[in-house]
């Protein structure tokens, strides 16, 4: 009973069976698998978990003590802690941006310079860059709103357009440093940053230009309509997108919500980046006002105050000033945030089985050729556990004595993009950003299961491909 593979089946059973045969809401169900899963684990288990990732004995022992509601509600506070603050801000961003009609005056922009044919290259281009510097659940919230306005400007393609923002957030999120994950990948590896990036950005436009047709297929056979959301009425969104221009918020102040987050926390990756101990440039007051104001949850709440602040400029309202619209926002978010808390719980819950280490057991000894067996352990942690992150510091981990190997025939950079395009496979309801792009776009359970899933599918297999061809020609050796 004790066995990981076994303990994830039944977890897998819990949720899947709980939210599509008896339609139970995601939040319960998720925490009722949570609770199953660190019921089935053993205490031993839970302290070998710890020490492998070098927490003190002393301290892994206590955390195999903890009851199983201690430990569920430490998870689902961490995952809070991450996504907590961001989840709230951009909501509010979003609605302000919608009832202040700066998404409108962005469409209308967009639409002038790519022409309607092209407005979803637009956002799958533009998602992806985004991607590079900032975490990948931060460029959902800042581009879902573009989406809605844009759906209702041209009538249709809102599965088309949803799933462009998801294809390019999450290639880049798993392929170029800065994102954490490859920056994690490059260091265990020994892979210079520079030639991840480009080596990264190149297979990424390759994987998400396989995902723009899937996401093009997907969308002629599931057409899936702009829905009302607490946040979003299509009525208030029809009423901003009869404004003419001249009512409208300018471009620039439009962009404002959006550049404000985007470039602070660009100008840190890059400072931090360039800057190194003892470096003048690390005490420099410039530093520290980008490091504070870059750090992404100050940042959010930075764009979130310039959202308020156009609303405030172009929305008249009553003797309630902006309360209604901020109420509307956070009660769409706290949804959200409560929904993606459970999902990190029931993850975090899974992780502490001893997963990924049974995993690492049943691969070491496969002989196959290392690229392949690098996608094909980062897949099957990702699908396990849920967090592409830890799927590529699994398989890094695992793969760095083989990155290592005098005798490779290719560059180690091949084995870091391989796990990059494994991590993606395959996200369902054990996955924090699974359910931020479900509440977010409106999508029920079972059409995110439909479109999303196979979407970073058919994605991860064409960046293998790519990869493999890539070594065979270019072994950079």
């Amino acid at each position: 009973m004790s066995d990981p593979l076994l303990i994830l089946a039944v977890g897998v059973c819990i949720v899947v069976g709980g939210i599509i045969g008896l339609k139970l809401h995601p939040f319960l169900a998720l925490l009722l698998g949570a609770f199953v899963v660190a019921l089935m684990t053993p205490a031993s288990a839970i302290e070998q978990f710890a020490l492998a990732k070098g927490t003190a004995p002393a301290a892994a022992q206590a955390l195999a003590k903890k009851g199983i509601g201690e430990r569920i509600a430490t998870e689902f506070g961490n995952t809070c802690s991450k996504i907590g603050i961001l989840i709230a801000m951009a909501a509010i961003i979003g609605k302000c941006m919608l009832e202040s009609g700066a998404a409108e005056r962005i469409i209308r922009s967009m639409l002038k310079l790519t022409g309607i044919g092209k407005a979803p290259i637009a956002f799958l281009v533009s998602s992806f860059f985004i991607g590079i510097p900032v975490f990948f659940d931060t460029v959902l919230f800042l581009m879902m709103p573009l989406a809605k306005a844009m759906t209702l400007r041209i009538g249709k393609n809102y599965l088309l357009l949803v799933l462009c923002i998801m294809a390019g957030a999450a290639m880049a999120n798993s392929l170029v440093p800065p994102a954490p994950g490859p920056l994690f990948l490059i260091g265990e590896m020994h892979i210079p940053i520079g030639l991840m990036m480009i080596a990264g950005t190149i297979v990424g436009l390759f994987t998400i230009t396989a995902g723009y047709f899937f996401a093009l297929w997907a969308n002629r056979k599931w057409p899936i309509p702009l829905r009302d959301s607490l946040d979003a009425k299509l009525e208030d969104i029809k009423l901003i997108a009869a404004k003419e221009d001249v009512h409208l918020p300018g471009l620039g102040v439009s962009l404002l919500p959006l550049l404000i987050p985007l470039v602070f926390i660009c100008a840190d990756t890059v400072l931090s980046t360039m800057a190194t101990p003892g470096d003048p440039l690390t005490q420099s007051a410039v530093l520290k006002v980008v490091k504070f104001f870059g750090d992404k949850n100050i940042a959010v709440v930075t764009g979130g105050i310039a959202a308020l602040l156009i609303l405030a400029a172009h929305k008249k309202s009553g003797k309630e000033g902006l309360t209604p619209f901020v109420q509307a926002a956070l009660m769409s978010g706290g949804g959200i945030i409560l929904i993606t808390a459970a999902g990190g719980a029931f993850g975090g819950m899974l992780q502490q089985t001893g997963i990924s280490t049974r995993i690492a057991d049943m691969t070491k000894d496969y002989q196959m050729a290392l690229i392949p067996l690098a996608f094909l352990i980062a897949a099957v942690v990702r699908t396990a556990q849920g967090s592409a992150t830890v799927a590529l510091i699994t398989a890094s981990g695992i793969l760095s004595g083989m990155a290592s190997n005098a005798n490779l025939e290719f560059h180690p950079v091949y084995l870091g993009l391989a796990i990059g395009c494994g991590s993606k496979l395959v996200p369902w309801m054990n996955d924090a950003g699974f359910w931020i792009i479900c509440k977010l776009s409106n999508l029920t359970e079972q059409e995110a299961l439909k479109t999303i899933s196979p979407l970073l599918v058919v994605m991860g297999l064409t960046g293998l491909v790519i990869i493999m061809i890539g070594a065979q020609l270019f072994p950079l050796i």
